[in-house]
């Protein structure tokens, strides 16, 4: 049985995987990492927080949401010690980019590494349309 998707494919890997993929009222985004849109990544993790924000909030808009339809949310982070030293900066950060308390599920997850060794922070989310 198939399932109808819409997809939204951007940046260097288009080829591989899409950034959003809809089916029905779900959207499912790629995790979103710590880079700028001019491919810069900046060497904190607050920051390196807003920016993939920024890229969570531009995928979320080519399908016609907002931070709002967010409901689950999971950060991989690199360093789970240097995250939890910066509790208020990095949560400052994510509350910043919703606008408000975020109401979502939310899981906080280490890993090893990232796709490219300076980043330190890749979040991913599932909203509903």
């Amino acid at each position: 049985m198939s399932i109808e998707k819409e997809l939204y494919k951007a940046g260097p890997y288009a080829d591989f995987f899409s950034q959003g993929v809809r089916v029905g009222d779900a959207l499912y985004l790629a995790g979103q990492v710590g880079m700028t849109e001019a491919g810069e990544i900046p060497s904190d993790l607050p920051a390196q927080v807003e920016a993939a924000y920024r890229n969570i909030a531009s995928v979320l808009s080519e399908f016609g949401a907002t931070m709002d339809n967010i409901v689950d949310e999971t950060f991989f982070v690199t360093d789970m010690k240097e995250c939890m030293s910066q509790v208020p900066a990095v949560f400052g950060a994510r509350q910043t980019a919703y606008g408000k308390k975020p109401e979502v599920a939310q899981t906080l997850i280490g890993v090893s590494a990232l796709v490219d060794p300076s980043l330190k922070v890749e979040i991913k989310v599932i909203a509903k349309l």
